[in-house]
This record gives structure tokens, sequence and C-alpha cells, in this order.
């Protein structure tokens, strides 16, 4: 099973770039290549633009699957080895939500505006916290994924309990955010999505400053 998800990760990454070989020829000359708030066209530029795009964000997300999934070989903390089923589904999960916006942005080229509205894109982003929210419970103490401050870095009860509750922010908000973001007009959902953002951020951070703050008073006592 590993193999084959790790075969459907170079597929996702390759994918876009294939489309982009097989419409090839029914683009036009000129392409749109930027698009404002309201999904309209604001940049034309030539459909050989699209192949440096292809090979930049296709490099991208090569670069984070790689990164992510070997992390564990050069994090000092012991869990590293722990953390590699962990650290492979984060990047997986990842990686498709690079190449999604891959194919995005080269149908939005081919359309010649964006038919999607920004709602759409921004539940799929809160769609995505949702299932990193799903691995972080279990993500063991590291230096580089997770919600990485000093008292969680220094004591091994604080990452887990933090972690613990950010696990289920992040996977109810972004359930939440997703539907809520999908259903209601753009101004709306682009508020609703960076207060829950922000949510998501500062609960978990109080939280386990407040750990922090009451295991230094139990030590003391």
């Amino acid at each position: 099973m590993n193999k084959m998800l790790k075969g459907f990760v170079w597929i996702c990454i390759i994918a876009p770039v294939v489309y982009l070989a097989i419409i090839w020829k029914d683009l036009p000359d000129r392409v749109a290549m930027h698009f404002d708030l309201h999904g309209n066209p604001d940049r034309f530029g030539s459909k050989n633009e699209l192949w440096f795009t292809a090979a930049l964000l296709a490099g991208i997300s090569i670069g984070v699957y790689l990164l992510v999934t070997n992390l564990h070989r050069i994090d000092p903390k012991r869990y590293g080895k722990e953390n590699e089923k962990r650290s492979f589904k984060i990047a997986l999960a990842v990686t498709v939500f690079l190449s999604a916006i891959h194919f995005f942005i080269i149908y939005s080229s081919m359309q010649g505006r964006i038919k999607f509205g920004e709602g759409i894109i921004l539940a799929a982003v809160a769609l995505l916290f949702a299932v990193l929210g799903n691995y972080m419970h279990n993500l063991k103490p590291n230096y580089f994924i997770g919600i990485r401050l000093p008292w969680t870095l220094e004591s091994e009860d604080n990452w887990k309990k933090t972690h613990i509750l950010a696990g289920k922010l992040w996977f109810g908000v972004g359930l939440v955010l997703a539907i809520v973001c999908f259903l209601t007009p753009a101004a709306v959902a682009r508020v609703l999505f960076f207060s829950g953002v922000a949510l998501i951020t500062i609960i978990p951070s109080v939280y386990s400053y407040r750990l922090f703050v009451k295991e230094k008073k139990s030590a003391k006592s």
C-alpha cells in the first residue's frame, strides 16, 4: 500500500504537466496569466509561460514532498522514525492540494477566466486544514511539523495535550469552514475563513502557554 501511495504522489505531481501537454494545441497563443478578485483576467501572456509555471509548481510539489518525508532523518528529537508515516500522510495531503491548484491554474488559463468563486478556493484550503488536523493529534515532538513553541518542545506532555486540542480544532473548524465558505458569498467567506485561521492558531498557542505556566507552578510547589 505504501508503494502504491508513493506512486500516487508522483502521478499527482506529473498529471498537471501531462494535462498541459494534451491541451497545448488547443490553447490560443495568448492566454490569461493573472486574474482579479472577481475571476476576470487582468494580465495576458504567451502560452509558453505556462510551461514555466508548470515547471515551477511541479518543482515546488517535489520539493515539499521530499522535504516533509525526509524530516525524520534530520530531526534531533528521538521520535523522528515514529513520525515517518505521519509525515508521509501530511506530505501526501499537501501534494494532492498543490496538484489541484496546478490543474486549476492551467484550466483557468485555458478558459480565459476563473469559473470557481473565491468561496470554493477558501473551502478547499479549509478542507486541507481538516485533513492535516486529522494527523496532528498523534504527532510526536519534532522541530519541523506541528505547534512548535518553546514550551511544547520543552515538554512532551505539553506537546501531546496541545496537539490533541489543535488536531480537534483544525479538523472541526476546517470542516465547518469548508461548508460555510462554499455556501456563503465571497466577502462573508473571506471574513469567516481568516477568523477561523486565527482561531485555530491562537487557541492552541494560548492553551499551550497556560499548560507551561501551570507546570512551572507545580514544579515550584
